[in-house]
């Protein structure tokens, strides 16, 4: 249950239009759905802001697809590392699904409208976009904008260099490499704006499946960046767009206080 849902719940309940038992109806499920193989967590969009997300490697198709037909009515859905026959699976029962096979991604509602702040998603390289757009579709889902800028790796200087406006623009980058991983600490080095670094395995055999640029990322000279795992694409998108909603949160807050202590002031 989300918080809109919920909301609306308790005005029904305060108008008349539901009673008591009918909301300890709708709260059963709370804080969680038990459907034996697994527990669906109902309270994660109250307590995080963002539903929880359904990770399929090694999940059968029955179990996936019975997750999300539980989810479905009450939230959107961001299914991640989904086989490509249970993809095909979603796409037939939900024609309105946003899959991305490449990603192995697949998404279920509406991005919200009213988008709150940007993040721009950047790879070094066209091989890093799958993970890239998983940072970008959990971004979107969570009612941030996203920029997306593509192959601008520091084999060409010249091409991030050209973008730095864009990025300057955004209120959080996440750069995504593989190789040695250095994008992120060239980023970082040119903008104010706070850097996620997603590690990827792409690369020859000594980029050693992304250990390689974990650990160059780790090693950053550049201040101000954040690393999350190899290939954690989701992670990153859900970091970024989690501390922007924070922040524009906090600031909304703090304006409204602002303006309660003005009004206590005698002329």
């Amino acid at each position: 249950m989300n918080t809109e849902k919920l909301r609306e719940l308790l005005n029904e309940l305060s108008q008349g239009k539901v009673n008591v038992e009918d909301v300890m109806h709708q709260l059963e499920d709370l804080p969680f759905k038990n459907l034996e193989h697994t527990k669906i967590d109902s309270h994660r969009s109250l307590r995080r802001g963002a539903p929880e997300a359904i990770y399929c490697e090694d999940k059968t198709e029955n179990q996936v697809l019975e997750i999300i037909e539980e989810m479905v009515p009450e939230s959107s859905v961001l299914a991640t590392r989904v086989n490509p026959k249970v993809l095909k699976k979603i796409q037939d029962i939900y024609p309105e699904a946003l899959t991305y096979p490449e990603s192995n991604l697949a998404f279920i509602g509406e991005f919200p409208g009213d988008t709150r702040g940007k993040v721009a998603v950047i790879t070094a390289g066209t091989s890093d976009i799958p993970v890239a757009r998983k940072s970008e579709v959990t971004a979107r889902s969570m009612g941030v904008e996203v920029d997306t800028i593509f192959d601008v790796g520091v084999s060409g200087l010249h091409r991030v260099i050209s973008v730095r406006d864009r990025i300057v623009e955004a209120d959080m980058a996440i750069v995504v490499a593989g190789m040695e991983g250095a994008l992120p600490s060239v980023v970082a080095g040119l903008v104010d704006t706070p850097v996620v670094a997603v590690p990827t395995d792409v690369g020859y055999g000594t980029n050693l499946d992304g250990i390689t640029p974990l650990l160059g990322m780790l090693n950053a000279c550049a201040p101000g960046i954040t690393v999350v795992n190899i290939g954690d694409g989701y992670g990153a998108g859900y970091f970024a767009a989690a501390t922007i909603n924070k922040i524009k949160d906090n600031s909304r807050t703090a304006s409204k206080n602002e303006g309660k202590e003005d009004s206590n002031y005698d002329c």
